[in-house]
Formats: C-alpha cells, structure tokens, sequence
C-alpha cells in the first residue's frame, strides 16, 4: 500500500509539471495600433455594379482620392429611347435625357434602326460625363461617323464628326456539316462574308447540290474599323475551298485603270462574262425546262429560272449591258430586258419595282430592280431568262460556260506578288484551325 501511494504521488507532480503556466489570453490587456497608410493610385475602370452615392465620403480610402470615373459599353436597340438606353449604360441623369432626345446631332444616335456600339463615362453619382457611338457614313462606305456628347462647365454639348474606316485583315476557318451558311455561322463568319465566299466558287461549286460533308474552307477577309471598333465586313481578300477533295483558290486583286477582281493563283479570273444568278444568294424554286405551271394549270415549257426570294430582295444584271426595256409587260409584270454582246439577252420579270431606265447602260453585278408578284405569279419570286439571238437557253448553264475574264500579261508580276502574300495568310488560318481542333 505504501509502494502504490508514492506511485501515485509521483504521477501527480509529474502532471502538474506538465500544465500550461502562461496566463489566460482573455486576461492579457489590449492596445490599439494606428498606422498611416498611403492611398492607392486612382482606379481608372470600375465594373458595375455602379458606386452607391456618398459611398467615397463613407469610406476613408476613397476620401482623399479624386471622383473615379465609371465606364460602360452596350448597343442600341430598334425600341430605344434615351432613357432605356441611358439606364442600361448605368446613367441616371435626366439632363442628359432630355439633351439626347432634343438636341440636333445627339438625336441622330436613336434616328437608325441598324445597331449601334455606344460608350459612356459618368461619375460616382450616375452623372455622363461623356458618351461616344460610331457608325459607318450612310454617304461614304469606307468613312464613319463619331457622336461625341460631353459635359462642360455650361452643361452638354455634342459634336458629330467624320473619319476613316481601316481596313485590318481576318482570318477564319471553317468545315461544312449540312450547309454553307450553318458553317459560317458556327465559324463567327459575319453573313455579308459567307455570300461573298459563295459568289467567289458559284462558278466551281453549286451550293445546293455539290456540298460534302467535311468539305473545308479558310478566308481571309477585310474587317473595317473605326478607332480600333469594327463597324462593317469589307471584301474578301483571299479564299479556298475543299469540296469532295478538290482544292478551289480565288485571290482579290486589283490595279490602276483595271477593274479589281478574283483570281486563281495561276492568274486565271475567276469573274466570267455572266454571274451564276441575278440574286447574291438564294434558292432556285422552279428550274429550266417541262413543267406544271401553277397558274394556267398545265403542263408547258418553262423557257427560265425562278429564284424564290422576299419582296424586295435585290435585283442586279448578269453581265455589261445596256437595258433594252424597263417597264410593264403582260405577264411578266415589271420587267427588265438587258441586252449583252452577241446579241445575248437577258430578262428580269415579275418586279415590285424598276431602278434603271430604257437605254442606260449597266455593270455586270450593278442594281437595276426588287424581287416582287406582279404579272402571272403567285407569289414573291424573280423569272429570269437568258436568250441567245432569239432562241432561249438555260440561264445556269450559260453562266458555267461563259469564258473568264484574262489578266493582262503586264500585271502579272503584281498579280504574283498579292498572290504570294495571301496564300501565306490562308495557310496561317489553316494552322489556326488545326491548333484549335488539337
């Protein structure tokens, strides 16, 4: 007994040796430390949302500083008003309401349907200090216009200014898995490019019917911009196209004192006397030869092509020309007769309306009219013909036969040099694409 209580003796002071000895932090006494600190340099963009007002009074880091100025970027809408289109900018300042709803030049921001980009900068309280939109000149394809709406000691002012459109190239590529547009569009190719890109090959390729899945292409086009903000697409500049394992090539090139074109990369145009179709891009309804007609209700001849389109799609001619007829004709309606080389004619009937007149000369490619009903129709389409001294033939057919246009032999040099240039520029836009597929 007495050998078990030293044990247990000896375990009590081994415990209490152990014990923690510091005292209880809760009993320490506090001291309150202040430090100067320097105040950070002016933030120069603030993401939304927007700084209540009387925020920077409330906060000592912000006492000291200078107003922050608040950016933010959106577009308009066809329903806009200046208040929904300054409270989506984050803007709440009725003076400036009211001054884009009356001034002259402030008003032409909202007098356009088309969308445009619009910028503003405004105080911590909501207040615009400046708001900039740009659009391409309706009078000008390669200018622009600069809204500029600012404060000044005296209120708001605004000033309209012109500049110039720069042109900076793109590349892009894409694979086709049902249809041309459905590739473009899932390549972020803008649409005014993907009718281009078809325009180019109309010649070699029939989009309705000779597309493969898997088939290819890779474009280099224009993007023109405007204080580095693209405002439109500009032409394409070089193009091709697998189409079932055949490799199709076009270059733009142009000169002094000749008309600019495509080409392949051998020199050879890709511009023919007659385009493959009066309309940029659309869809053949009732094609050359028999069939049903769904007026008379009979079977007969159908001595030409009919492209269903909207009323007032565009109408442009084939080939140089000069217009024999424009006016009303029987069942044709509003119809055009355009007279090319060789006694060759072409005909443009059933228009909503005639933009030239008897006896003026056109342009292959120029606007003469709008895709309508009138006449012996049905429904909103263009009938167009083609005859050759008199007799008629099929429109399609004659548009693939009809010879290319020759580079002349002086320019072939310069011709080799853009070339040169560009196809480097589509074999960057193929290494994009195989980067992005890896």
């Amino acid at each position: 007994m007495g050998s078990l209580g030293v044990l247990l003796l000896g375990t009590g002071v081994t415990a209490f040796g152990i014990a923690p000895l510091a005292p209880d932090a809760a009993d320490l006494p506090v001291h309150q430390v202040v430090e100067a600190l320097p105040a950070s340099a002016q933030p120069t963009l603030i993401a939304s949302p927007l700084i209540p007002l009387g925020l920077e009074q409330g906060n000592p880091l912000l006492a000291d500083t200078k107003p922050w100025t608040l950016y933010r970027s959106d577009t308009t809408r066809s329903d806009d008003t200046p208040q929904s289109l300054l409270k989506r900018l984050g803007v709440n300042d009725t003076e400036a309401q009211t001054f884009l709803g009356r001034d002259p030049l402030a008003r032409q921001l909202l007098a356009s349907r088309q969308t445009r980009l619009v910028h503003a900068e405004a105080s911590p309280s909501q207040e615009l200090e400046r708001l900039t939109a740009r659009w391409v000149d309706p009078r000008d394809d390669r200018g622009f216009l600069r809204l500029v709406v600012e404060r000044a000691p005296d209120g708001l002012s605004a000033r309209l200014e012109k500049g110039r459109l720069e042109a900076s190239p793109r590349l892009v590529s894409g694979e086709i898995n049902s249809s041309l547009f459905a590739a473009t569009d899932a390549a972020g190719i803008p649409d005014a490019v993907a009718v281009q890109l078809a325009e180019m090959f109309a010649s070699d390729i029939d989009f309705r019917r000779d597309l493969r899945k898997g088939d290819r292409f890779h474009v280099v086009y224009e993007a023109l911009v405007a204080d580095g903000e693209p405002l439109k697409t500009g032409r394409i500049l070089a193009a091709d196209f697998i189409n079932n394992g055949r490799t199709h090539e076009a270059v733009w090139f142009e000169a002094p004192g000749v008309k600019g074109g495509y080409y392949g990369f051998d020199g050879e145009s890709k511009r023919r006397f007659y385009l493959s179709s009066p309309l940029e891009f659309s869809r053949v309804s009732s094609g050359y030869g028999m069939r049903f007609h769904p007026v008379l209700g009979t079977q007969r001849a159908h001595l030409g092509v009919d492209f269903a389109a909207p009323t007032g799609t565009p109408v442009r001619t084939v080939g140089d020309g000069l217009v024999e007829f424009a006016g009303v004709q029987r069942g044709y309606g509003n119809v055009i007769f355009v007279r090319h080389r060789n006694n060759q004619v072409t005909v443009y009937a059933h228009l909503s309306r005639i933009g030239v007149r008897t006896g003026q000369r056109v342009a292959q490619g120029e606007f003469i009219g709008n895709v309508g009903s009138t006449g012996m129709s049905t429904g909103p389409h263009l009938h167009f013909e083609f005859r050759d001294n008199g007799v008629h033939r099929d429109p399609l057919v004659i548009a693939r036969e009809s010879e290319a246009i020759k580079l002349p032999e002086n320019l072939r040099g310069s011709f080799a040099a853009v070339a040169q240039a560009q196809r480097s520029k589509l074999e960057a836009a193929a290494q994009v694409r195989q980067a992005s597929a890896d």
